[in-house]
Protein backbone atom coordinates (compact mmCIF):
# COMPACT_ATOMS: atom_id res chain seq x y z
CA UNK A 1 0.00 0.00 0.00
CA UNK A 2 3.16 2.66 0.90
CA UNK A 3 4.61 1.51 -2.02
CA UNK A 4 1.97 2.32 -4.21
CA UNK A 5 1.12 5.51 -2.90
CA UNK A 6 4.76 6.23 -3.12
CA UNK A 7 4.75 5.29 -6.58
CA UNK A 8 1.75 7.89 -7.04
CA UNK A 9 3.25 11.21 -5.45
CA UNK A 10 6.25 10.61 -7.67
CA UNK A 11 4.72 9.93 -10.75
CA UNK A 12 2.89 13.08 -9.65
CA UNK A 13 6.16 15.19 -8.56
CA UNK A 14 7.45 13.94 -12.40
CA UNK A 15 4.10 15.33 -14.29
CA UNK A 16 5.35 18.82 -12.90
CA UNK A 17 8.80 18.93 -13.26
CA UNK A 18 7.40 18.26 -16.84
CA UNK A 19 5.08 20.93 -17.18
CA UNK A 20 7.22 23.33 -15.70
CA UNK A 21 10.24 22.38 -18.04
CA UNK A 22 7.50 22.63 -20.28
CA UNK A 23 6.52 25.85 -19.58
CA UNK A 24 10.18 27.33 -19.47
CA UNK A 25 10.69 26.48 -23.16
CA UNK A 26 7.45 27.27 -24.17
CA UNK A 27 5.56 30.33 -23.46
CA UNK A 28 2.01 31.12 -24.70
CA UNK A 29 -1.09 33.24 -23.66
CA UNK A 30 -4.47 32.52 -24.50
CA UNK A 31 -7.06 35.53 -24.58
CA UNK A 32 -10.60 34.29 -24.37
CA UNK A 33 -12.10 37.77 -25.04
CA UNK A 34 -14.29 38.15 -28.36
CA UNK A 35 -12.82 41.68 -30.16
CA UNK A 36 -8.84 39.88 -28.53
CA UNK A 37 -8.76 42.72 -26.73
CA UNK A 38 -5.46 41.09 -24.75
CA UNK A 39 -4.11 39.93 -27.75
CA UNK A 40 -1.05 42.34 -28.87
CA UNK A 41 -0.39 42.84 -32.54
CA UNK A 42 2.59 41.37 -34.07
CA UNK A 43 4.33 44.60 -34.55
CA UNK A 44 4.02 45.33 -30.95
CA UNK A 45 5.15 41.89 -29.51
CA UNK A 46 8.51 42.32 -32.75
CA UNK A 47 9.09 45.75 -30.96
CA UNK A 48 8.98 44.72 -27.39
CA UNK A 49 11.37 41.54 -28.07
CA UNK A 50 13.93 44.27 -29.20
CA UNK A 51 13.91 45.67 -25.51
CA UNK A 52 17.08 44.30 -23.98
CA UNK A 53 17.55 46.77 -21.13
CA UNK A 54 15.05 47.97 -18.64
CA UNK A 55 12.72 50.51 -18.96
CA UNK A 56 10.49 52.01 -15.94
CA UNK A 57 6.97 53.04 -16.54
CA UNK A 58 5.56 55.54 -13.70
CA UNK A 59 1.75 55.37 -14.46
CA UNK A 60 0.12 58.85 -12.21
CA UNK A 61 -3.39 58.15 -12.96
CA UNK A 62 -3.73 56.48 -9.32
CA UNK A 63 -5.79 57.33 -6.37
CA UNK A 64 -9.53 58.39 -5.65
CA UNK A 65 -10.37 58.48 -9.27
CA UNK A 66 -14.39 57.58 -10.18
CA UNK A 67 -15.69 54.54 -11.03
CA UNK A 68 -15.53 55.46 -15.02
CA UNK A 69 -11.70 56.37 -14.81
CA UNK A 70 -10.75 53.19 -12.38
CA UNK A 71 -12.12 51.21 -15.47
CA UNK A 72 -9.22 52.78 -16.90
CA UNK A 73 -7.01 52.35 -14.67
CA UNK A 74 -7.83 49.15 -13.96
CA UNK A 75 -6.83 48.63 -18.25
CA UNK A 76 -3.43 50.07 -18.09
CA UNK A 77 -2.37 47.71 -15.20
CA UNK A 78 -3.72 44.92 -17.73
CA UNK A 79 -2.08 45.89 -20.79
CA UNK A 80 1.31 46.81 -18.78
CA UNK A 81 0.99 43.41 -17.34
CA UNK A 82 0.51 41.97 -21.17
CA UNK A 83 3.52 44.00 -22.16
CA UNK A 84 5.83 42.62 -19.16
CA UNK A 85 4.55 39.19 -19.47
CA UNK A 86 6.46 38.76 -23.18
CA UNK A 87 9.42 41.03 -22.03
CA UNK A 88 10.54 41.18 -18.35
CA UNK A 89 13.06 44.26 -18.67
CA UNK A 90 9.16 46.31 -19.17
CA UNK A 91 8.54 47.39 -15.43
CA UNK A 92 5.76 49.72 -14.10
CA UNK A 93 4.63 50.84 -10.75
CA UNK A 94 1.24 53.14 -10.15
CA UNK A 95 2.57 56.55 -8.34
CA UNK A 96 -0.47 58.86 -6.53
CA UNK A 97 0.44 62.65 -7.21
CA UNK A 98 -1.21 63.62 -4.89
CA UNK A 99 0.11 61.53 -1.70
CA UNK A 100 1.24 62.59 1.68
CA UNK A 101 -0.87 65.56 1.21
CA UNK A 102 0.37 67.64 -1.32
CA UNK A 103 -0.85 70.78 -2.59
CA UNK A 104 -2.92 69.48 -5.77
CA UNK A 105 -2.06 73.16 -7.14
CA UNK A 106 1.64 72.85 -6.79
CA UNK A 107 1.41 69.29 -8.45
CA UNK A 108 -0.59 70.14 -10.76
CA UNK A 109 1.62 73.19 -12.24
CA UNK A 110 4.94 70.92 -12.45
CA UNK A 111 2.60 68.39 -14.59
CA UNK A 112 1.91 71.65 -16.66
CA UNK A 113 5.47 72.46 -17.00
CA UNK A 114 6.84 68.87 -18.24
CA UNK A 115 3.39 69.25 -20.94
CA UNK A 116 1.37 66.96 -18.85
CA UNK A 117 -1.49 68.74 -18.26
CA UNK A 118 -3.64 67.13 -15.67
CA UNK A 119 -8.04 66.95 -15.95
CA UNK A 120 -10.59 68.19 -13.57
CA UNK A 121 -13.12 66.56 -13.12
CA UNK A 122 -16.68 67.65 -11.67
CA UNK A 123 -18.21 64.46 -9.10
CA UNK A 124 -21.38 64.26 -7.73
CA UNK A 125 -21.02 62.74 -4.71
CA UNK A 126 -23.89 62.03 -1.62
CA UNK A 127 -25.57 65.39 -3.30
CA UNK A 128 -23.04 67.66 -3.73
CA UNK A 129 -20.71 68.72 -6.81
CA UNK A 130 -16.89 68.42 -5.71
CA UNK A 131 -14.09 69.13 -7.97
CA UNK A 132 -11.14 66.76 -8.56
CA UNK A 133 -7.93 66.67 -10.34
CA UNK A 134 -6.68 63.35 -11.84
CA UNK A 135 -3.38 63.05 -13.88
CA UNK A 136 -3.88 61.03 -16.74
CA UNK A 137 -0.65 60.60 -17.73
CA UNK A 138 2.58 57.62 -17.52
CA UNK A 139 6.12 58.53 -18.00
CA UNK A 140 8.45 55.70 -19.54
CA UNK A 141 12.04 55.72 -18.77
CA UNK A 142 14.72 54.07 -21.02
CA UNK A 143 18.02 54.58 -20.81
CA UNK A 144 18.15 57.85 -19.11
CA UNK A 145 15.23 59.19 -21.68
CA UNK A 146 11.62 59.98 -21.04
CA UNK A 147 8.42 59.74 -22.67
CA UNK A 148 5.12 60.73 -21.85
CA UNK A 149 2.04 58.57 -22.29
CA UNK A 150 -0.98 60.16 -22.81
CA UNK A 151 -3.66 57.62 -21.03
CA UNK A 152 -7.16 60.31 -21.81
CA UNK A 153 -7.48 60.45 -25.26
CA UNK A 154 -9.79 63.50 -25.81
CA UNK A 155 -13.20 62.93 -28.42
CA UNK A 156 -15.58 65.56 -29.46
CA UNK A 157 -18.00 63.45 -27.43
CA UNK A 158 -18.73 65.03 -24.10
CA UNK A 159 -19.95 61.13 -22.71
CA UNK A 160 -17.46 59.30 -20.49
CA UNK A 161 -17.68 56.35 -21.72
CA UNK A 162 -16.62 57.20 -24.96
CA UNK A 163 -14.28 59.03 -23.77
CA UNK A 164 -12.49 55.75 -21.62
CA UNK A 165 -13.63 53.51 -24.18
CA UNK A 166 -11.94 56.19 -27.11
CA UNK A 167 -8.93 55.67 -24.21
CA UNK A 168 -8.81 52.04 -24.08
CA UNK A 169 -8.75 51.46 -27.62
CA UNK A 170 -5.64 53.34 -27.64
CA UNK A 171 -3.76 52.32 -25.06
CA UNK A 172 -1.52 49.68 -26.67
CA UNK A 173 -0.66 52.43 -29.03
CA UNK A 174 0.64 55.34 -26.14
CA UNK A 175 2.68 52.60 -24.91
CA UNK A 176 4.04 51.05 -28.09
CA UNK A 177 4.39 54.56 -29.38
CA UNK A 178 6.43 56.06 -26.28
CA UNK A 179 8.72 52.92 -26.52
CA UNK A 180 9.26 53.46 -30.78
CA UNK A 181 10.56 56.96 -29.75
CA UNK A 182 12.61 55.81 -26.47
CA UNK A 183 14.52 52.60 -28.29
CA UNK A 184 14.64 53.18 -32.31
CA UNK A 185 17.02 55.27 -34.25
CA UNK A 186 15.55 57.90 -36.25
CA UNK A 187 16.63 57.40 -40.17
CA UNK A 188 13.71 58.84 -42.18
CA UNK A 189 14.12 62.41 -43.27
CA UNK A 190 11.33 65.16 -43.93
CA UNK A 191 12.08 68.41 -45.81
CA UNK A 192 9.12 71.05 -45.28
CA UNK A 193 8.78 72.92 -48.06
CA UNK A 194 9.65 76.95 -47.82
CA UNK A 195 9.74 80.22 -49.79
CA UNK A 196 6.26 79.81 -51.00
CA UNK A 197 4.51 81.60 -48.50
CA UNK A 198 3.74 78.80 -46.55
CA UNK A 199 2.62 79.09 -42.61
CA UNK A 200 5.14 80.39 -40.69
CA UNK A 201 6.80 77.66 -37.89
CA UNK A 202 4.76 79.26 -34.41
CA UNK A 203 1.60 77.65 -36.82
CA UNK A 204 3.71 74.25 -37.36
CA UNK A 205 5.00 73.92 -34.13
CA UNK A 206 2.75 71.74 -32.11
CA UNK A 207 3.42 68.90 -35.88
CA UNK A 208 6.46 68.75 -36.31
CA UNK A 209 7.17 69.07 -32.83
CA UNK A 210 5.50 65.84 -32.46
CA UNK A 211 6.76 64.69 -35.90
CA UNK A 212 10.68 65.61 -34.42
CA UNK A 213 10.28 62.29 -32.18
CA UNK A 214 10.21 60.03 -35.43
CA UNK A 215 11.83 61.34 -38.48
CA UNK A 216 14.30 63.59 -38.80
CA UNK A 217 12.93 67.12 -40.30
CA UNK A 218 14.23 70.16 -41.79
CA UNK A 219 13.14 73.43 -43.96
CA UNK A 220 13.73 72.87 -47.40
CA UNK A 221 13.90 76.35 -50.16
CA UNK A 222 13.71 75.98 -53.63
CA UNK A 223 15.21 79.10 -54.88
CA UNK A 224 18.56 77.92 -55.36
CA UNK A 225 17.32 75.74 -58.36
CA UNK A 226 17.72 78.59 -61.13
CA UNK A 227 21.38 78.90 -60.39
CA UNK A 228 21.92 75.42 -59.71
CA UNK A 229 19.19 72.82 -60.77
CA UNK A 230 21.28 69.67 -60.41
CA UNK A 231 22.70 70.06 -56.94
CA UNK A 232 19.00 71.49 -55.84
CA UNK A 233 16.76 67.96 -57.22
CA UNK A 234 20.37 65.83 -55.92
CA UNK A 235 19.86 67.13 -52.40
CA UNK A 236 15.84 67.55 -52.45
CA UNK A 237 16.37 63.02 -53.70
CA UNK A 238 17.54 62.44 -50.47
CA UNK A 239 14.56 63.35 -48.45
CA UNK A 240 11.79 60.66 -47.62
CA UNK A 241 8.97 62.68 -47.94
CA UNK A 242 8.34 66.60 -48.67
CA UNK A 243 5.34 68.83 -46.72
CA UNK A 244 3.90 71.83 -48.22
CA UNK A 245 2.44 73.52 -45.60
CA UNK A 246 -0.42 76.22 -47.47
CA UNK A 247 1.51 77.84 -50.07
CA UNK A 248 0.51 81.45 -50.61
CA UNK A 249 3.07 81.91 -54.00
CA UNK A 250 2.92 80.73 -57.17
CA UNK A 251 5.35 77.97 -58.26
CA UNK A 252 7.72 79.13 -60.69
CA UNK A 253 8.24 75.99 -63.41
CA UNK A 254 11.82 75.25 -62.58
CA UNK A 255 10.62 74.70 -58.99
CA UNK A 256 7.69 72.56 -60.10
CA UNK A 257 10.22 70.05 -62.51
CA UNK A 258 12.41 70.03 -59.64
CA UNK A 259 9.48 68.52 -57.18
CA UNK A 260 7.93 66.45 -60.21
CA UNK A 261 11.84 64.58 -60.55
CA UNK A 262 11.86 64.20 -56.99
CA UNK A 263 8.11 62.28 -57.40
CA UNK A 264 9.89 60.21 -60.22
CA UNK A 265 12.60 59.48 -58.21
CA UNK A 266 10.60 57.71 -55.54
CA UNK A 267 9.93 60.80 -53.57
CA UNK A 268 6.35 61.55 -51.32
CA UNK A 269 4.59 64.29 -50.57
CA UNK A 270 2.13 65.91 -48.55
CA UNK A 271 0.05 68.40 -50.03
CA UNK A 272 -2.02 70.80 -47.99
CA UNK A 273 -2.70 73.78 -50.53
CA UNK A 274 -5.94 75.93 -50.88
CA UNK A 275 -6.89 77.49 -54.44
CA UNK A 276 -9.32 79.47 -53.03
CA UNK A 277 -7.56 82.92 -51.13
CA UNK A 278 -10.52 83.15 -47.86
CA UNK A 279 -9.24 83.98 -44.49
CA UNK A 280 -11.27 84.14 -41.08
CA UNK A 281 -9.07 86.31 -39.48
CA UNK A 282 -10.88 89.18 -42.02
CA UNK A 283 -14.27 88.41 -40.77
CA UNK A 284 -13.31 89.78 -37.36
CA UNK A 285 -12.33 92.89 -38.29
CA UNK A 286 -14.75 96.20 -38.46
CA UNK A 287 -16.08 94.76 -41.74
CA UNK A 288 -17.24 91.68 -40.71
CA UNK A 289 -16.57 89.98 -44.10
CA UNK A 290 -13.98 88.71 -46.08
CA UNK A 291 -13.50 88.34 -49.66
CA UNK A 292 -12.47 84.98 -51.35
CA UNK A 293 -11.38 84.93 -54.66
CA UNK A 294 -8.77 82.34 -56.52
CA UNK A 295 -5.34 81.16 -55.91
CA UNK A 296 -3.10 80.75 -58.79
CA UNK A 297 -0.17 78.51 -56.94
CA UNK A 298 0.93 77.18 -60.59
CA UNK A 299 0.47 73.79 -59.90
CA UNK A 300 -2.80 72.76 -61.71
CA UNK A 301 -1.03 71.29 -64.46
CA UNK A 302 1.17 69.35 -62.00
CA UNK A 303 -1.77 68.04 -60.25
CA UNK A 304 -4.17 67.06 -62.93
CA UNK A 305 -1.00 64.99 -64.32
CA UNK A 306 -1.20 63.66 -60.95
CA UNK A 307 -4.88 62.28 -61.04
CA UNK A 308 -5.86 65.18 -59.01
CA UNK A 309 -7.73 68.42 -59.51
CA UNK A 310 -8.32 71.17 -56.80
CA UNK A 311 -11.53 73.42 -57.82
CA UNK A 312 -11.29 77.04 -57.05
CA UNK A 313 -14.55 76.67 -55.26
CA UNK A 314 -15.37 76.54 -51.39
CA UNK A 315 -17.19 73.73 -49.81
CA UNK A 316 -20.41 74.88 -47.57
CA UNK A 317 -21.49 72.10 -45.79
CA UNK A 318 -24.26 72.01 -42.89
CA UNK A 319 -22.25 69.49 -40.79
CA UNK A 320 -19.57 71.73 -39.58
CA UNK A 321 -17.71 73.26 -36.68
CA UNK A 322 -19.16 76.00 -35.07
CA UNK A 323 -17.72 79.60 -34.93
CA UNK A 324 -17.48 81.66 -31.36
CA UNK A 325 -18.13 85.39 -31.19
CA UNK A 326 -18.11 87.96 -28.80
CA UNK A 327 -20.89 90.14 -27.79
CA UNK A 328 -21.20 92.77 -25.10
CA UNK A 329 -17.98 94.87 -23.54
CA UNK A 330 -15.43 94.89 -20.52
CA UNK A 331 -17.00 92.00 -17.84
CA UNK A 332 -20.39 91.99 -19.59
CA UNK A 333 -18.54 90.06 -22.70
CA UNK A 334 -20.02 86.82 -23.82
CA UNK A 335 -19.01 84.47 -25.81
CA UNK A 336 -21.53 82.38 -28.27
CA UNK A 337 -21.25 79.53 -30.62
CA UNK A 338 -22.79 80.10 -34.15
CA UNK A 339 -22.87 77.49 -36.95
CA UNK A 340 -20.41 78.59 -39.57
CA UNK A 341 -21.25 75.81 -43.01
CA UNK A 342 -17.72 77.63 -44.33
CA UNK A 343 -15.63 74.99 -41.31
CA UNK A 344 -16.82 71.71 -43.02
CA UNK A 345 -15.92 68.63 -40.23
CA UNK A 346 -14.06 65.55 -42.31
CA UNK A 347 -15.60 62.74 -42.59
CA UNK A 348 -14.28 59.22 -43.55
CA UNK A 349 -14.20 58.35 -47.68
CA UNK A 350 -13.41 55.14 -48.03
CA UNK A 351 -11.96 52.42 -45.74
CA UNK A 352 -8.39 53.05 -44.89
CA UNK A 353 -5.93 52.51 -42.05
CA UNK A 354 -5.15 56.06 -42.09
CA UNK A 355 -8.91 56.98 -40.93
CA UNK A 356 -9.50 54.26 -39.29
CA UNK A 357 -11.07 54.83 -35.99
CA UNK A 358 -10.37 58.95 -36.35
CA UNK A 359 -12.61 61.57 -34.90
CA UNK A 360 -13.56 64.29 -37.58
CA UNK A 361 -10.97 67.07 -38.70
CA UNK A 362 -11.78 70.40 -39.17
CA UNK A 363 -11.23 72.24 -41.91
CA UNK A 364 -11.44 76.23 -42.78
CA UNK A 365 -12.69 77.26 -46.34
CA UNK A 366 -11.62 74.15 -47.95
CA UNK A 367 -11.84 73.66 -51.33
CA UNK A 368 -13.80 70.71 -53.36
CA UNK A 369 -11.45 67.81 -55.03
CA UNK A 370 -12.21 65.66 -58.53
CA UNK A 371 -10.23 62.71 -58.92
CA UNK A 372 -9.36 62.73 -62.53
CA UNK A 373 -9.75 58.70 -65.04
CA UNK A 374 -6.38 57.04 -64.98
CA UNK A 375 -4.35 54.02 -63.96
CA UNK A 376 -3.29 55.67 -60.52
CA UNK A 377 -5.20 54.29 -57.63
CA UNK A 378 -7.00 57.03 -55.67
CA UNK A 379 -8.50 56.66 -52.19
CA UNK A 380 -10.96 59.48 -50.24
CA UNK A 381 -9.49 59.82 -47.37
CA UNK A 382 -11.81 62.87 -45.85
CA UNK A 383 -14.76 63.71 -47.51
CA UNK A 384 -17.38 66.74 -46.84
CA UNK A 385 -21.25 65.19 -45.58
CA UNK A 386 -24.22 64.50 -47.71
CA UNK A 387 -25.71 68.25 -46.92
CA UNK A 388 -22.95 70.28 -48.63
CA UNK A 389 -22.63 72.21 -51.40
CA UNK A 390 -20.17 73.77 -53.87
CA UNK A 391 -19.85 77.96 -53.46
CA UNK A 392 -18.33 79.77 -56.79
CA UNK A 393 -15.99 82.75 -56.03
CA UNK A 394 -14.90 85.51 -56.09
CA UNK A 395 -17.72 85.74 -54.08
CA UNK A 396 -17.97 87.69 -50.73
CA UNK A 397 -18.35 85.90 -47.13
CA UNK A 398 -20.20 87.59 -44.23
CA UNK A 399 -20.37 87.13 -40.83
CA UNK A 400 -24.55 88.09 -40.91
CA UNK A 401 -24.82 84.39 -42.63
CA UNK A 402 -24.27 82.91 -39.73
CA UNK A 403 -28.26 84.51 -38.65
CA UNK A 404 -29.71 83.19 -42.04
CA UNK A 405 -31.50 80.03 -42.36
CA UNK A 406 -30.11 77.44 -45.03
CA UNK A 407 -32.22 76.31 -47.74
CA UNK A 408 -32.47 72.92 -47.91
CA UNK A 409 -32.63 72.56 -52.01
CA UNK A 410 -29.16 73.77 -52.25
CA UNK A 411 -27.65 71.34 -49.79
CA UNK A 412 -28.61 67.91 -52.11
CA UNK A 413 -25.65 67.00 -53.66
CA UNK A 414 -23.22 66.32 -51.05
CA UNK A 415 -19.93 64.28 -50.14
CA UNK A 416 -17.06 66.11 -51.48
CA UNK A 417 -13.64 65.13 -51.40
CA UNK A 418 -11.18 67.37 -49.42
CA UNK A 419 -8.55 64.96 -48.91
CA UNK A 420 -7.36 62.16 -51.33
CA UNK A 421 -4.68 59.71 -51.28
CA UNK A 422 -3.32 58.66 -54.68
CA UNK A 423 -0.56 56.06 -55.30
CA UNK A 424 1.03 53.97 -57.97
CA UNK A 425 3.79 54.70 -60.63
CA UNK A 426 3.45 58.25 -61.89
CA UNK A 427 4.18 60.05 -64.96
CA UNK A 428 5.94 62.96 -65.08
CA UNK A 429 4.40 66.21 -65.54
CA UNK A 430 7.32 67.56 -67.72
CA UNK A 431 6.53 64.75 -70.15
CA UNK A 432 6.62 65.87 -74.00
CA UNK A 433 7.25 69.37 -72.61
CA UNK A 434 9.77 71.76 -73.17
CA UNK A 435 12.22 70.90 -69.70
CA UNK A 436 12.95 74.74 -67.97
CA UNK A 437 16.49 73.10 -67.56
CA UNK A 438 18.36 69.93 -68.48
CA UNK A 439 19.52 66.86 -65.74
CA UNK A 440 22.06 64.00 -65.82
CA UNK A 441 18.93 61.75 -65.71
CA UNK A 442 15.48 62.74 -65.82
CA UNK A 443 12.63 60.50 -65.12
CA UNK A 444 9.06 60.54 -67.18
CA UNK A 445 7.69 57.52 -65.37
CA UNK A 446 7.90 57.08 -61.18
CA UNK A 447 8.66 53.86 -59.44
CA UNK A 448 5.69 52.94 -57.12
CA UNK A 449 5.30 56.15 -54.64
CA UNK A 450 2.63 58.06 -52.86
CA UNK A 451 1.13 61.24 -52.38
CA UNK A 452 -1.70 62.89 -50.34
CA UNK A 453 -3.39 66.00 -51.08
CA UNK A 454 -5.57 67.65 -49.01
CA UNK A 455 -7.12 70.66 -50.00
CA UNK A 456 -7.05 72.89 -47.23
CA UNK A 457 -3.41 74.45 -45.27
CA UNK A 458 -5.08 75.12 -42.21
CA UNK A 459 -5.57 71.11 -41.20
CA UNK A 460 -1.91 71.46 -40.14
CA UNK A 461 -2.26 74.71 -38.58
CA UNK A 462 -2.14 74.84 -34.89
CA UNK A 463 -4.04 77.95 -32.73
CA UNK A 464 -1.73 80.53 -30.55
CA UNK A 465 -2.61 81.45 -26.96
CA UNK A 466 -0.39 83.91 -25.56
CA UNK A 467 1.83 83.45 -28.24
CA UNK A 468 2.17 79.60 -27.56
CA UNK A 469 1.38 77.01 -29.46
CA UNK A 470 -1.61 74.70 -28.46
CA UNK A 471 -2.14 70.99 -29.37
CA UNK A 472 -2.87 70.54 -33.29
CA UNK A 473 -6.94 70.03 -33.32
CA UNK A 474 -7.66 71.91 -29.99
CA UNK A 475 -9.73 74.72 -30.68
CA UNK A 476 -9.47 77.15 -27.51
CA UNK A 477 -12.76 78.78 -28.25
CA UNK A 478 -15.01 75.76 -28.00
CA UNK A 479 -12.80 73.33 -25.62
CA UNK A 480 -12.98 70.89 -28.66
CA UNK A 481 -10.30 68.75 -29.85
CA UNK A 482 -10.60 67.30 -33.49
CA UNK A 483 -8.95 64.45 -35.03
CA UNK A 484 -6.19 66.65 -36.91
CA UNK A 485 -3.53 65.75 -35.34
CA UNK A 486 -4.51 62.22 -35.61
CA UNK A 487 -5.07 62.31 -39.07
CA UNK A 488 -1.87 63.98 -40.02
CA UNK A 489 0.88 61.38 -38.19
CA UNK A 490 -1.02 58.29 -39.11
CA UNK A 491 -0.68 59.96 -43.04
CA UNK A 492 3.11 60.59 -42.46
CA UNK A 493 3.57 57.40 -40.61
CA UNK A 494 1.55 55.54 -43.44
CA UNK A 495 3.45 57.12 -46.08
CA UNK A 496 6.77 56.59 -44.33
CA UNK A 497 6.35 52.61 -44.46
CA UNK A 498 5.41 52.75 -40.31
CA UNK A 499 2.14 51.16 -41.26
CA UNK A 500 2.01 48.82 -38.45
CA UNK A 501 2.20 51.97 -35.54
CA UNK A 502 -1.02 53.40 -38.29
CA UNK A 503 -2.59 49.81 -36.96
CA UNK A 504 -2.08 50.01 -33.65
CA UNK A 505 -2.76 53.43 -33.10
CA UNK A 506 -6.49 53.03 -34.55
CA UNK A 507 -7.50 49.60 -33.00
CA UNK A 508 -10.94 49.53 -31.80
CA UNK A 509 -12.30 47.62 -28.63
CA UNK A 510 -15.76 46.97 -28.32
CA UNK A 511 -16.49 47.41 -23.93
CA UNK A 512 -19.84 45.65 -22.75
CA UNK A 513 -22.07 48.76 -21.29
CA UNK A 514 -23.86 47.61 -18.55
CA UNK A 515 -27.24 47.82 -18.71
CA UNK A 516 -28.32 49.67 -15.16
CA UNK A 517 -32.04 48.65 -16.02
CA UNK A 518 -31.35 45.22 -16.25
CA UNK A 519 -29.07 44.93 -12.98
CA UNK A 520 -31.36 46.53 -11.03
CA UNK A 521 -33.86 44.08 -11.51
CA UNK A 522 -31.96 41.31 -11.03
CA UNK A 523 -30.15 42.57 -8.12
CA UNK A 524 -31.88 40.41 -6.01
CA UNK A 525 -32.04 37.30 -7.53
CA UNK A 526 -28.06 37.45 -7.96
CA UNK A 527 -27.64 38.53 -4.62
CA UNK A 528 -29.32 35.26 -3.32
CA UNK A 529 -27.25 33.16 -5.76
CA UNK A 530 -24.18 34.43 -4.20
CA UNK A 531 -24.79 33.72 -1.00
CA UNK A 532 -26.58 30.64 -1.97
CA UNK A 533 -24.07 29.10 -4.68
CA UNK A 534 -21.10 28.83 -1.95
CA UNK A 535 -23.54 27.14 1.12
CA UNK A 536 -24.50 24.44 -1.85
CA UNK A 537 -20.96 23.92 -3.02
CA UNK A 538 -19.85 23.31 0.34
CA UNK A 539 -23.02 21.02 0.67
CA UNK A 540 -22.74 18.80 -2.33
CA UNK A 541 -18.83 18.68 -1.83
CA UNK A 542 -19.12 17.50 1.74
CA UNK A 543 -22.38 15.22 0.95
CA UNK A 544 -20.00 13.65 -2.22
CA UNK A 545 -16.45 13.49 0.23
CA UNK A 546 -18.62 11.50 2.76
CA UNK A 547 -20.32 9.23 -0.27
CA UNK A 548 -16.76 8.09 -1.54
CA UNK A 549 -15.49 7.56 2.44
CA UNK A 550 -18.18 5.28 2.86
CA UNK A 551 -17.81 3.46 -0.34
CA UNK A 552 -14.60 2.90 0.59
CA UNK A 553 -14.58 1.82 4.18
CA UNK A 554 -17.56 -0.49 3.57
CA UNK A 555 -15.65 -3.26 1.08
CA UNK A 556 -12.67 -3.72 3.83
Amino acid sequence: MKTKTLKNIAGVLVIFILINVLASQFFARLDFTSDGKYTLSKSTLDLIETIEKPILVQVYLSGDLPSEFKRLQTETRYMLEELQAYNSNIKFEFVDALDSDRDAMEVANQFYEKDMPPESLNIRENGKLTERVIFPWAVATYQNKDASVQLLQKTLSQSNSELIQKSIENLEYAFVDAITKLSRERTKKIAILKGQGELEDKYLSDFLTTLKEYYLIAPFTLDSVNKNPQRTVDLLKTYDLIIDAKPTEAFSEEKNYAIDQYLMNGGKAIWLTEHVNAEKDSLYKASKSTLAFPRDLNLYNLFFKYGIRINPQLVNDLYSAPIVLASGSGNSTQLSRFPWFYDPLGNIGQKHPITSNLNQVKFEFANPIDTLKSDLKKTILLESSELSRKVGVPSEINLSQITEEPDPRQYTSGRFPMAVLVEGQFSSAFQDKLKPFQLSNPLEKSSETQQVFISDGDVIKNQLQSGKPLELGFDRYTGQTYGNKTFLLNTVNYLLGDKDLVKTRSKSIELDEMNLEQLEEEKLTWQIFNLAAPLLSILIFGALFFYIRKKKYSTY
